[in-house]
């Protein structure tokens, strides 16, 4: 496959008129590479390990979520070196799609949706909005903890009857409240729990967890449907981060 079909291709899915004003210039392709794809690594971030390991697979093209360069530079350290460099002498293209992703049909919020099992779940700006079957805060936040493979976080009366939910991938709690809230949902699921949107939640139960787990599995789902193309072979790179609970 052409690098140009490739593009394409990810366009088709995640158009870039879908992105907030905010990743202009900051989602496509990012760094170019070979102009012939057969081996596509997906990921989350654009990390030393994922660099590495799209090396190691003989991989042409990186597809990320989210970009490696968030703001102007006037020198490069060596974290961004450490991505760079292999990247550059291998002749790896990046690719970054983020919020056009998040917005997209099979994107990162529908995926997110689909992993906690909303039915009649429709799209609300950068949410999902939908139902579950009648069950207590506490055994929903017990099912997303099992199927996001992570501890979550709980706000809320355990024994509460949930029935509509509000997601949003990543740290989008903030910006996903107002619209919680004017729906009148039971619940709302995102990463990165503030106190500001505890202390502002009104009604709505919170469950949070870590920003990664909530979006990866997106990105997976990439991976099958590029190599559900068959004109590329495409493979999904975890690299969580490394979260521990302490208790005293």
């Amino acid at each position: 496959m052409e690098l140009s079909a490739l593009i394409l291709a990810l366009e088709a899915i995640a158009p870039p008129e879908l992105a907030e004003d905010f990743d202009h210039g900051k989602i496509g392709l990012i760094v170019p590479g070979y102009e012939k794809v057969t081996k596509v690594a997906t990921a989350l971030d654009p990390t030393p390990f994922v660099v590495q390991r799209a090396v190691d697979m003989h991989a042409q093209a990186i597809v990320v979520h989210h970009t490696l360069i968030w703001n102007p530079l006037t020198s490069i350290n060596t974290d961004l070196a450490n991505v760079l460099k292999p990247l550059l002498e291998n002749d790896i293209s990046l690719y970054a799609m983020h919020t056009n992703y998040d917005r997209a049909p099979g994107g990162v919020n529908e995926t997110l949706a689909d992993l906690l099992d909303l039915r009649d779940a429709v799209s609300v700006d950068l949410c999902r909005a939908g139902i579950v079957e009648d069950q207590t805060l506490k055994s929903l936040a017990a099912a997303a903890s099992k199927a996001l493979k992570v501890e979550v976080e709980m706000v809320g009366k355990p024994d509460r009857e949930i029935c509509t939910v509000v997601t949003a991938a990543g740290s989008a709690f903030r910006e996903a409240l107002p619209i919680a809230r004017k729906l009148e949902a039971d619940v709302l699921v995102s990463s990165e729990l503030r106190h500001d949107v505890i202390r502002d939640r009104g009604d709505v139960a919170l469950i949070s967890a870590p920003h990664y787990f909530t979006e990866a599995p997106a990105m997976k789902r990439l991976a099958e449907r590029l190599s559900s193309s068959k004109n590329v072979s495409a493979e999904f790179i975890d690299d969580p981060p490394e979260i521990r609970v302490i208790r005293g």
